[in-house]
């Protein structure tokens, strides 16, 4: 157990990791540098402000990869119930405001943090937790399945009000995800389905811009100047880097045409400027951070281990291939950040800290 707890951990995954957070800082200045010298008169303003998120963020990956895996578990539900709190004071009126209609952040001190980044990452670790401690009771689902299932859809409704639909569905996917790991029965997921998805259509139906986001995705050419504005430009953007790319700094796209091209939309930018070639480079690194991840995962020693390495590697995998979808035009706009990549704090301090966490579980047993 000594030699186990003094490994280094995964090497592929950490170079994996780093080579992800240098090609991310490189593709946000050059998303970025024309949108900051407009607005901020300063064109390395955000790629100022990145890396003290990096630096933030590296910090927060540093105590994860190191933190006592007994001690994260024990601390669970307390940051579970920090996060929850969090996402409520949203709403409170002098912590939370509206930003484009949504209440997903609060601001202190000059700075703005989400919330439901949090979130992600203590729903991951509670479920893990649960998931492995009713392991024997998966057969009962009002013992194994309904607690987590309730916890899981509290927070969801919570940022459903946020007026944030689609990582509501996220945390939800990641969920379901987590419960077939942990071989919960086929049929108790399809009675869970024949009653939410009902619901979330209705849901889905009550707003009148997710209507218009849905109508832009089947049809984006009926409002060019309008809700399909962005669908078009990205991918515009992915067909005008052909096979090698326009160069770095040189797409067209990131100059003021595409909205959101720092964020949001960034691997519009990087299609663009990197071309086919580069664009498929960076899914092949998040296949790799996904194989990485999985492996650690297959490796564990115990049921904790596995079912947090799963959910960490779920969760950044399936953000990033949402990312992804969007910008081609396979799925609507969702609001989901690219992780490592996009402009934004909270997404790369949690990133970082969930990515951590997966290389202490490679060092702990279950890496190579």
């Amino acid at each position: 157990m000594e030699r186990i707890g003094k490994r280094a951990g995964d090497p592929l995954l950490l170079g994996v990791q780093l080579l992800l957070l240098a090609l991310g800082l490189a593709a946000l200045f050059s998303a970025s540098h024309y949108y900051a010298e407009r607005v901020f008169d300063d064109p390395y303003h955000l790629l100022k402000r990145q890396l003290g998120f990096v630096l933030a963020g590296l910090a927060a990956y540093a105590l994860a990869a190191r933190a006592p895996l007994p001690l994260l578990r024990r601390v669970t539900p307390v940051l579970l119930a920090v996060a929850f709190l969090l996402c409520l004071a949203a709403f409170v009126p002098g912590l939370g405001r509206p930003v484009l209609g949504a209440r997903r952040w609060i601001f202190l001190f000059g700075q703005s943090f989400e919330p439901l980044e949090l979130a992600k990452l203590a729903l991951v670790l509670y479920l893990a937790s649960i998931l492995a401690k009713k392991q024997e009771r998966m057969d009962d689902p009002l013992n194994s399945l309904i607690p987590p299932l309730l916890v899981v859809l509290a927070f969801a409704g919570v940022i459903y009000m946020q007026k944030d639909f689609s990582t509501a569905v996220f945390l939800l996917a990641v969920a379901v995800c987590m419960f077939l790991m942990a071989q919960v029965r086929l049929l108790h997921f399809i009675l869970l389905a024949l009653l939410f998805l009902p619901l979330g259509g209705l849901l889905l139906f009550t707003q009148a811009y997710r209507v218009e986001r849905l109508m832009a995705f089947f049809n984006p050419l009926a409002e060019p100047a309008g809700s399909g504005y962005q669908m078009i430009a990205a991918r515009s953007a992915l067909a005008g880097g052909g096979l090698w790319g326009r160069g770095l700094g040189r797409g067209l796209k990131s100059l003021g045409v595409l909205p959101e091209a720092h964020s949001d939309f960034i691997f519009a930018v990087i299609g663009e400027e990197a071309g086919f070639l580069g664009a498929l480079f960076v899914l092949f690194l998040f296949l790799l951070f996904a194989w990485r991840g999985y492996t650690i995962a297959y490796r564990s020693q115990d049921a904790f281990s596995a079912f947090l390495a799963f959910g960490l590697t779920t969760t950044i995998f399936l953000q990033a291939l949402l990312n992804f979808s969007v910008v081609a035009g396979l799925v609507p706009s969702t609001g989901i950040p690219l992780p490592f990549i996009s402009a934004g704090g909270s997404c790369m301090v949690t990133s970082l800290a969930m990515s951590g966490l997966l290389l202490n579980l490679s060092r702990t047993g279950g890496g190579v």
